[in-house]
């Protein structure tokens, strides 16, 4: 079994696909790439069975057959080679017999040779196909955006599957991707064509990542395919698929405020500077407290901390509404701000012991996050 690739090809086809790869004390075989040679194709694969990439690619080859090599010894060398319009060469003992690959895998090129001992393939889990459910077609730039937008407010802990996902719904000429960990909520809307149905769907927190890397790199129209209990995401010879959790997403809606009474706008990068400088005084919990009062034309961040200091940064903003003070998490609020592409925000308060809504000011309105306050 031996093929021939571009060394630039290789390196974008398995920069793809070996982070999927990862250590597993009871299966060793899933920190392994499955590389099968088929006629003139050869397909990687990886995956956790959380989540599972392939790529076909085109290249010349001789016989047929497959091996599991380790993804991270693979990766590391094949990364190093020099792609200066060069080709690489795989090949790998065959049994004639049986068409399995065995023994050493040799990856030579003009100026570099390697030899990394395989695994056999036999145990490598099957990436499932979604064959059945919903199907539609989205650019991969909308996914993205959608993606990225919200799920750093996942929750990173698995006590509750339903927060640590990105949750997706139609809500009229949208598909609305949701997250939060209770503490924080990001919601962002992409416009979509009516033709595409969707049920609602939790995309696990731990995959999104992966998801997002893969549809960057392929770009173009994706074809969605969801059933039960999978989703997957394809693009020519690309395949992602990822499982979905059986769960219910809490209904958030009940928790947006209905009014505000204090209002400040003022620029994003504004809020940024003065958030980061605040966050030096900052407790061990990152907790800064928001000072305002309209009629005096007072905004600003404090920060106390016994062991460091303090500290007072005065915001420009335009400011509306009764005086308040309320005290948030650092880290929450300067997490959103890479979701607003706008120069300047919106935050709206609704009382000392309510949730904060932050939107971009701007024509956009596809965009809304909730901060919970934090008790002092």
């Amino acid at each position: 079994m031996k093929l021939e690739i571009q060394t630039k090809k290789l390196k974008e086809v398995v920069g793809l696909v070996e982070k999927t790869a990862g250590k597993h004390a009871t299966l060793p075989i899933l920190s392994c790439l499955l590389v099968e040679v088929g006629k003139n194709t050869v397909t990687f694969r990886s995956t956790n069975l959380d989540v599972g990439v392939e790529v076909v690619v085109s290249a010349k080859t001789t016989g047929e057959g497959s091996v599991a090599v380790p993804a991270r010894t693979f990766s590391t060398f094949i990364f190093q080679l020099p792609d200066q319009n060069q080709t690489t060469t795989i090949e790998v003992d065959q049994d004639t017999a049986t068409g399995v690959a065995s023994g050493n895998l040799l990856i030579q090129t003009t100026q570099s040779k390697g030899v990394i001992k395989t695994v056999p393939p036999e145990d490598f889990p099957a990436i499932p196909v979604v064959s059945d459910g919903q199907e539609f077609e989205l650019p991969a730039d909308v996914i993205v955006k959608g993606l990225k937008s919200v799920w750093y407010s996942s929750s990173v802990s698995g006590i509750k599957p339903e927060l640590s996902s990105v949750y997706l719904y139609r809500d009229g000429d949208y598909i609305t991707f949701v997250a939060t960990d209770s503490f924080r909520l990001a919601e962002k809307k992409v416009k979509a064509p009516n033709t595409v149905k969707l049920n609602d769907i939790l995309i696990p927190f731990k995959n999104i990542s992966d998801i997002i890397r893969t549809l960057e790199s392929i770009g173009g129209k994706v074809t969605v395919k969801v059933n039960k209990n999978l989703i997957s995401f394809s693009e020519g010879q690309t395949t992602i698929v990822s499982r979905i959790i059986d769960g219910v997403f809490p209904d958030y809606k009940q928790i947006i405020p209905k009014s505000f009474i204090t209002e400040i706008v003022a620029l994003k990068q504004d809020i940024i500077d003065s958030l980061k400088l605040s966050n030096i005084f900052s407790d061990k919990f990152n907790q800064v407290r928001l000072v305002v009062d309209p009629k005096k034309k007072i905004c600003e961040v404090q920060t106390k901390n016994s062991d460091v200091g303090e500290n007072k940064t005065s915001i420009s903003a335009a400011l509306t509404g009764e005086p308040i003070e309320v005290n948030f998490n650092y880290k929450y609020i300067v997490d959103c701000f890479q979701s607003i592409e706008a120069d300047s925000v919106s935050l709206q308060l609704s009382g000392p012991n309510k949730p904060m809504v932050i939107r971009p000011v701007s024509s956009d309105s596809t965009f809304m996050y909730i901060v919970m306050p934090m008790n002092r």
